[in-house]
């Protein structure tokens, strides 16, 4: 063999053993994660007492202004109506099947017992474990547990000396060894204490982060730092799973007092479907009061989606796209991951009064002599006050198109209006694409 030869066999070796030696999340997780569909993400530390910008006010701030949010602000957080039963209880009815907390966002502050920095939720006159606290009562409620952490840290970034900038060579764990290190202690905390189930790694630079995850415990899955994330947006068009979308109710991430404005529950409920009709997961963002209270507004909305998901979750969970069919007109779809069901989402129907009947055509989808047809959540049977009304769900199938006719029976609102989506089941069909 000559020495040419050897030369290109090792470098053909060592790339594949290369590959090889990538772990990745494990195919029966990502199944798993895909099924669940709809998450809340957390966004809370010690800055949610000014209604800032969570961490951010911290690049480009004097030195006072660092110096003051890292001593002064740790002494008056206080969140004394943190009730961590309340909160899973509140995510439970949403349908929410994972909730992700931000651990450490990129201020540095950790919200959990840490041996690694004084800059923790356990020095300040509150002094207790929301981390731990939290992850126990979403277990208790049957929750998926997932941890927010920034491998970026500006509270290192100011003890070594160096700007506190999201872009500056130092500030990624790529070029920073001494960060890289200090992330990996306390990534392994998180991981021997809590056991969480998924991992959000929130950096431009992650170094060898995700791997080192893989590695101490595989039966985490990793989001952020695996898959995309796509932020505040929904992709154009539909993309192969897994994928998550993470977006606030607001315009902030944490709590913002004052010049909020919030999308409404309906637009939220319309985010999740069509988020799950392009095969991905909605990642809903709440920003918690600094005493540990859920905002009045937040909550409101959640228990909108509460409703509807209470209603619909079988078209949301345990779903995928349909290949080539996302939308037609006012109607979304999606379809159930091991059966020839479909779920037709009916969006932007105006003033559907109880027990009226509508019509939908559908292009895509062809009934078969099995097919059958049903409005989540109602029987069919009865309009309630109005005993000569027969709301039953029917079907015909012309020669190209399957037409739905539909009566809204179940009485949700006292006003007899219910202004969000509903879901019809349609069973053994074809899909035509």
């Amino acid at each position: 063999m000559n020495s040419k030869f050897k030369i290109t066999l090792v470098l053909l070796l060592a790339i594949s053993f290369s590959s090889f030696a990538q772990l990745k999340n494990k195919p029966n997780l990502v199944e798993d994660y895909m099924d669940m569909g709809f998450g809340i993400f957390i966004h809370w530390s010690l800055d949610s007492q000014l209604g800032s910008v969570i961490s951010h006010s911290m690049v480009g701030a004097s030195e006072d202004y660092v110096k003051r949010y890292m001593e002064e602000l740790p002494k008056t957080f206080y969140p004394d109506k943190f009730d961590p039963d309340e909160w899973a209880r509140l995510f439970k009815i949403t349908g929410a099947e994972y909730v992700v907390l931000t651990t450490k966002h990129h201020n540095g502050f950790c919200m959990w017992d840490t041996k690694t920095t004084k800059f923790n939720i356990m020095n300040t006159p509150y002094g207790k474990d929301i981390t731990g606290m939290l992850a126990n009562s979403l277990r208790k409620y049957g929750m998926k547990v997932g941890f927010y952490f920034s491998p970026e840290d500006f509270s290192v970034l100011h003890k070594q000396g160096h700007l506190i900038s999201r872009n500056s060579d130092m500030s990624g764990v790529d070029k920073n060894p001494e960060l890289l290190a200090y992330d990996k202690k306390q990534i392994s905390e998180l991981i021997d204490k809590y056991k969480p189930d998924i991992m959000f790694f929130d950096s431009f630079k992650k170094a060898d982060i995700v791997q080192f995850v893989h590695k101490k415990d595989p039966n985490i899955i990793v989001t952020r730092g695996e898959m995309q994330t796509p932020e505040q947006k929904i992709p154009d068009a539909a993309m192969p799973g897994p994928w998550e979308t993470c977006m606030t109710m607001g315009t902030q991430w944490a709590y913002k007092p004052t010049n909020e404005t919030y999308k409404d529950g309906g637009e939220l409920i319309k985010k999740l479907i069509e988020i799950r009709a392009k095969g991905g997961n909605f990642l809903m963002n709440v920003g918690p009061k600094p005493n540990g209270e859920i905002p009045i507004e937040q909550e409101e909305r959640l228990r909108e989606i509460a409703l509807w998901m209470f209603v619909n979750n079988e078209g949301v969970k345990n779903v995928r796209s349909v290949p080539g069919m996302i939308k037609d007109g006012d109607l979304w779809f999606t379809k159930a991951k091991d059966e020839n069901t479909a779920y037709v989402f009916i969006a932007n129907q105006q003033h559907w009064f109880k027990g009226f009947r509508r019509n939908f055509l559908l292009q895509n989808i062809k009934a078969t002599e099995n097919t059958q047809v049903s409005v989540l959540g109602q029987n069919d049977l009865v309009v309630e006050y109005w005993p000569d009304n027969t709301p039953i769900t029917t079907f015909t199938q012309h020669e190209k198109l399957l037409e739905l006719s539909v009566s809204r029976a179940q009485r949700l609102y006292n006003d007899k209006i219910w202004p969000n989506p509903i879901v019809v089941k349609v069973t053994n069909v074809e899909f035509i694409k």
